[in-house]
């Protein structure tokens, strides 16, 4: 996985695939924030879980 496009659709199986721990974090506090919150976000060679581009 070299390009970021297999490294996109990785993130996006990521997304619907969340562990328990991932999805209690997500659906009973992150996503309630008054800001945008990306789940499974690309930044360069890594995926990282939660992204607050705002903060």
């Amino acid at each position: 996985m070299n390009s970021n496009k297999d490294l996109t659709a990785l993130a996006q199986t990521l997304r619907k695939n969340m562990t328990r721990e991932e999805k209690h974090l997500w659906y009973d506090f992150l996503k309630k924030q008054p800001l945008t919150i990306n789940r499974q976000k690309v930044l360069g060679k890594y995926i990282v879980d939660f992204l607050c581009e705002d903060a």
